[in-house]
């Protein structure tokens, strides 16, 4: 499925990732931590595909199972002791909250994973390229460093091979040489890259007072229209915030306040706000198939 949601302005995409991460961190409410969880899931496995699933089982389930399984073995406070671990409390609150916090983990990785690939380079500097250029240009070189990075050193590694320096070639020792080579060969092209770059952005001036620069994003009635809801969303979730309807006590037993139709609707901003960006696809999916079939 095309994703809709990565041509909308750059503020558009900036103010949902921004809510919705910090979101995350802050309300660990059970309720909040599935809506957030489920929402960054499903839509990093609509930009990434196989590649989402296949990080979710090799690292992400792992690490989510050892924050969880840590945090009882050095959190002994609770009411509800379940057994002792030699002096130690094993406590049924120490148990929710690390697993709270490992869903909570989980979930800001998936949306930071969702925040790589919408987030270009492009979009960064326009964002921050007036305001902090120094900063916005540091950060379009680190974005674009990993691929370029895997890139150089294939091609490297294939040069290397072709003469007979490959890393597979020789005994131990040769192939710690050859690997050694192209290492150092990678951090010479990396350097001088870097350079190269720097000494462009400065004799293009960039950076300096009153520059004016080139940008093909440009806010318009959709981005307004989109702007509007995700405001509205965003304050219903802050005030349910401060109503207590999104907070949850761990300790030293666990407390919560009882469903209400405020904490329904809450509830429901906070799901429209995390599959915002899977709701736009979709409709604008169905909108395309029914302006194919009029054809």
């Amino acid at each position: 499925m095309k994703d809709t949601f990565s041509t909308y302005h750059p503020i558009i995409n900036a103010i949902f990732f921004c809510a919705v991460i910090c979101f995350s961190m802050v309300f660990l409410h059970p309720v909040f931590l599935a809506i957030s969880m489920s929402g960054a899931f499903i839509y990093a496995v609509s930009l990434s595909g196989k590649r989402t699933l296949k990080f979710a089982l090799l690292f992400l389930v792992p690490m989510m199972i050892v924050a969880g399984a840590v945090n009882p073995l050095f959190n002994h406070r609770g009411v509800t002791i379940l057994r002792y671990m030699g002096d130690n409390p094993l406590t049924l609150e120490s148990i929710l909250y690390g697993v709270a916090i490992a869903i909570m983990f989980g979930s800001v990785i998936l949306w930071f994973s969702c925040v790589h690939v919408i987030m270009t380079s492009d979009k960064l500097m326009y964002l921050f390229g007036r305001i902090i250029p120094s900063l916005s240009l540091m950060f379009s070189m680190v974005l674009r460093f990993v691929p370029k990075f895997k890139n150089q050193i294939r091609l490297i590694s294939n040069s290397q091979k072709c003469i007979g320096r490959d890393i597979s070639d020789g005994s131990l020792r040769q192939r710690a040489k050859h690997g050694i080579k192209i290492i150092s060969i990678m951090i010479s092209w990396a350097l001088e890259n870097a350079i190269d770059t720097a000494d462009s952005m400065r004799s293009r001036g960039y950076g300096l007072p009153g520059r004016s620069s080139f940008a093909i994003y440009r806010f318009d009635g959709r981005d307004l229209r989109t702007l509007i809801c995700l405001a509205v969303l965003i304050l219903l979730v802050i005030a349910g915030g401060f109503a207590g309807e999104n907070n949850i006590q761990y300790f030293p037993s666990i407390k919560t306040g009882s469903v209400t139709t405020m904490s329904l609707i809450v509830y429901a901003a906070y799901a429209l706000l995390c599959y915002a960006p899977v709701i736009i696809n979709v409709w604008e999916a169905i909108k395309w198939q029914r302006l194919q079939s009029k054809i």
